[in-house]
């Protein structure tokens, strides 16, 4: 298939003027994180090419080798162009003895520690593929040891995905190597995961940019590092959970000190601290950015306040005690003084954005007014680690207004509007209709309030989806924000907007079936299944339905008792006895081999791939009132 004609508009005046003007406030000369970045650099795959078990291309760098240039072209923020820059360095890396990393064959690293006998792997990556390249490119230059402990810093796909790659299970299940995560590790992670999976998986596609193809005017970077590809999930269940804050743990002759940080980038997480290796690993609580206080993917609120105290721990108890600290992301930062001058500002950072947006709450400004007036400290403002790439201050001031507050900012006006679609035919009525406001919004692009266009023809989409000329003025002024924008998620937001706005309207959109996240749908506990199953219910289809099932796991020895009542799927362990309907019998391997075929119960049940006895008509009704998501849901427009 040939690729879709590129459509992309050349940086209007007012934005090449913004970025030269944004130039001025930042040192450009400064050149240590290119310094850092590929210190201990020690060999690589070429090209940072993975391939799957076909010899297939899962993942490369190949595509970015226009970021190798110096100056940053005007459809690219110049900080921003720097930081992509930086996010091209791959391969194999020592940090200090012992500890080393792989960066760039997955967006977060993988992190390894040596052992007595074999070695640590902490975050395995987003997908299986990318984890085993990792560890063959580790072992071919430091020798092929034993994996003897896996570590999970937090509760995102992209830091345990990959288990599969670097363990067999069966190792984990037979306590031979211990699978560590912080308590609350596989809650969190089905929270965000799997329930909420379909749109925050849709909504990754504007944060990270995947769906856009790579080059000057489209994806450069996601931030955190690159998006590199695809590929197989492969989640190992934890076998050990950290429950303490401050548990000391001896793995493989490794002494670490477990330091938990709930509610900070993730619900589940945890800093390491090894005392032996005078080193601090900070999980994702300190990278090379500002991070998010909720990502615009969606997810629970991170609490900023917690956040800056856990970093203010960690630099009071470890950080005096260590010549080097890392993060699952990007570059480490070495030297004790550097180290610690790196950890107080992130502290600072989180702290002033949750101070100052309590400020202004209190002064009684919403969200919207407290982003347009609250500005970061000089020092702090002109540090790169400091700098909006991944979060953006306006982002995290929303995030802590509705943290304390919700997502209403107390005016009425808000509490009962319309939908998109009825605002947007009432605005574009008021507005003279479409032809008008269209004339209107073309005058305010050649000044470039671009930002302004956006409003005016999100309505106009909404309320006349079919109208291409708005579509296309649409898209065009979201590209110039892209261009502008400092923040990874930000320019990749607007300019996948701006592409999935450009398509024809008249050709319906593929649907894409999608019934959760479905490399960590096969491997969840069975009661974190049933509540994926529970989500998919269609409430008024289910109102009128009562119906008991026994949903027996033969070969874990538990039955779970399923009620379907007043439209709301419960599940518990127990059984229904005599008052079953019906009883569902099944063991993993058949639960894996449905879920991954993407198959519906009731047709695998007819099939005879599953035993079923007693009313098949309940059965039908239960699985008969299960939605299926589609994946491709529209975003811009209705």
């Amino acid at each position: 298939m040939a690729p879709a004609p590129d459509r992309s508009r050349p940086p209007h005046p007012e934005t090449a003027r913004l970025q030269d003007a944004f130039k001025l406030g930042l040192n450009f000369a400064d050149a240590a994180d290119f310094e850092d970045a590929k210190r201990g650099f020690i060999g690589t795959i070429p090209e940072g090419e993975v391939l799957n078990a076909k010899g297939q291309v899962v993942s490369t760098m190949r595509h970015l080798a226009f970021l190798q240039g110096d100056e940053a072209p005007a459809s690219v923020n110049p900080s921003l162009w720097r930081l992509a820059r930086l996010n091209t360095h791959h391969g194999l890396y020592k940090v200090t003895e012992r500890t080393y990393q792989v960066r760039g064959l997955d967006i977060a690293n993988i992190s390894f520690i040596e052992g007595d006998t074999g070695v640590i792997v902490i975050d395995p990556a987003t997908y299986t593929e990318a984890a085993r390249a990792a560890l063959e490119l580790y072992r071919s230059h430091r020798g092929d040891r034993p994996v003897t402990g896996l570590i999970y810093t937090h509760s995102h796909n992209d830091h345990c995905g990959g288990a599969r790659g670097v363990l067999d299970e069966r190792d984990a299940v037979s306590g031979k190597v211990p699978v560590i995560a912080p308590a609350g590790f596989m809650d969190a992670l089905v929270g965000e995961s799997v329930l909420a999976g379909v749109p925050m998986m849709r909504r990754a596609g504007y944060q990270f940019g995947g769906g856009l193809p790579a080059g000057e005017r489209s994806y450069v970077d996601s931030g955190l590092g690159k998006v590199t590809g695809t590929g197989k999930m492969g989640l190992i269940p934890p076998t050990q959970l950290i429950s303490k804050t401050r548990e000391r743990h001896v793995i493989d002759g490794v002494e670490i000190v477990f330091q938990l940080t709930p509610g900070s980038e993730a619900p589940a997480e945890m800093h390491l601290f090894f005392p032996q290796l005078r080193a601090l690993n900070l999980a994702e609580n300190a990278c090379q950015l500002m991070h998010n206080l909720c990502p615009i993917r969606g997810a629970k609120t991170r609490d900023a306040l917690a956040w800056s105290q856990y970093l203010d721990e960690a630099l009071s108890e470890y950080v005096p005690h260590v010549d080097v600290v890392y993060a699952q992301h990007h570059w480490p930062v070495w030297g004790q003084e550097r180290a610690a001058t790196f950890v107080a500002d992130q502290r600072d950072m989180y702290r002033y954005l949750h101070d100052q947006t309590l400020r202004l709450m209190n002064h009684g400004l919403t969200p919207r007014e407290i982003a347009a007036e609250l500005m970061m400290p000089n020092a702090l403002s002109k540090r790169w680690h400091t700098r909006g790439y991944y979060g953006a201050v306006a982002h995290n001031v929303n995030a802590i207004y509705a943290h304390y507050l919700g997502p209403y900012d107390g005016n009425p006006a808000n509490l009962n509007r319309h939908t998109p679609v009825e605002e947007g035919k009432r605005y574009v009525a008021y507005m003279g209709g479409a032809d008008e406001l269209l004339r209107k919004a073309r005058e305010d692009f050649e000044r470039g309030d671009f930002r302004w266009v956006v409003q005016a023809m999100h309505h106009l989409v909404f309320a006349q989806p079919d109208y291409l000329p708005g579509r296309e003025l649409l898209a065009d002024a979201m590209e110039q924000l892209g261009y502008q924008a400092e923040s990874s998620t930000w320019r990749n937001a607007y300019l996948l907007g701006a592409l999935e706005i450009r398509r024809d309207p008249a050709v319906p959109r593929a649907p894409r079936p999608m019934v959760g996240a479905m490399g960590m749908l096969s491997f969840l506990p069975t009661h974190q299944y049933l509540q994926h199953l529970a989500v998919r219910v269609n409430g008024p289809k289910a109102q009128d339905l009562q119906v008991r099932v026994d949903w027996v796991m033969r070969d874990e020895g538990k039955t779970y008792r399923l009620t379907l009542r007043n439209g709301a799927l419960t599940s518990i362990v127990g059984s229904h006895g005599e008052q079953a309907d019906a009883v569902l019998r099944l063991d993993r391997a058949t639960l894996i081999a449905v879920v991954e075929a993407r198959s519906d119960f009731m047709a695998a049940i007819d099939a005879g791939k599953l035993e079923a006895s007693g009313n098949r008509d309940a059965l039908r009704q239960l699985f008969g009132c299960m939605d299926t998501f589609d994946f491709n849901f529209n975003i811009v427009e209705p």
